[in-house]
């Protein structure tokens, strides 16, 4: 439980550094362009509100949601666009007070789910733990994208180690993304944490290799930085091409940033 109590925290506090972030803005403010082509930053709070909403559904209503799912595969490619441009049309005062309240409920639920049982989901049945890492990931990628949109540059912190383990464990999938096949062999991955400390994943006798700050890799594994703008290094020619394709997110590929797009 106490591993589980962190993760949640964890969670907390990237949706607070997030609305830290948006909470002091103007009408205006709202309707500023982020890097995700279409989406402004009442866009980007849109899509997790609404995603909160649907895993506080897996929670507490399956019922309500498996119709939601059923909806969304009727436009397979474009329901998350859709959610975000409808949420985005409240408000801004609205969609904050939303975006917190849901962002409350989801915590309670997901702390209060029986133990050892899955949360349905649009892929695999998850862990509580496993919906928790995954809404920090999210948030602090479209938090990227807001802070990007606004000029600032944000404090990493040792929440990034959640976001990397996502994009370590998703390596076969972003393989499968592009219809390609995995290797058979596990890569080694150095991350330097924002405290100066090493994360590791993968067997210390691994012929490929990939090391650099945590930093780099989350930004890589969301897409929020193309791979020639961080430094991260790559040992070995399968670990070298893993970088051009990895993702930490379900779903097709994204389209990724342009090469000295933040230069």
């Amino acid at each position: 439980m106490a591993n589980l109590d962190m993760v949640l925290g964890d969670l907390a506090a990237e949706g607070e550094d997030l609305d830290g972030l948006v909470s002091s803005l103007s009408a205006d403010g709202w309707t500023i362009p982020t890097p995700a082509q279409g989406w402004d930053i009442a866009h980007q709070i849109a899509h997790l509100a609404w995603t909160d909403h649907v895993a506080l559904l897996s929670a507490t209503d399956p019922d309500a949601f498996a119709a939601q799912v059923t909806l969304a595969w009727q436009n397979p490619t474009g329901f998350v666009d859709e959610a975000a441009a409808t949420g985005a049309t409240a408000p801004p005062d609205r969609l904050l007070d939303g975006w917190r309240t849901g962002r409350k409920a989801l915590l309670e639920a997901l702390r209060a789910y029986p133990a050892g049982e899955k949360l349905q989901w649009f892929g695999p049945p998850m862990s509580v733990a496993s919906m928790a890492t995954g809404r920090i990931m999210e948030t602090w990628a479209h938090g990227q994208d807001v802070a990007d949109a606004l000029g600032v540059t944000r404090l990493p912190t040792a929440r990034l180690k959640h976001v990397a383990h996502i994009g370590i464990r998703a390596r076969d999938f972003s393989y499968a993304v592009h219809e390609q096949t995995p290797p058979d062999q596990q890569f080694r991955v150095e991350l330097t944490a924002p405290d100066g400390t090493v994360w590791t994943w993968g067997p210390d006798d691994a012929r490929q290799s990939v090391t650099g700050p945590a930093l780099d890799f989350c930004l890589l594994v969301t897409q929020r930085r193309h791979r020639d703008d961080l430094a991260l290094t790559a040992t070995g020619p399968d670990a070298t091409h893993w970088l051009t394709l990895a993702q930490a997110f379900a779903g097709g590929a994204g389209t990724g940033r342009e090469k000295g797009q933040f230069a």
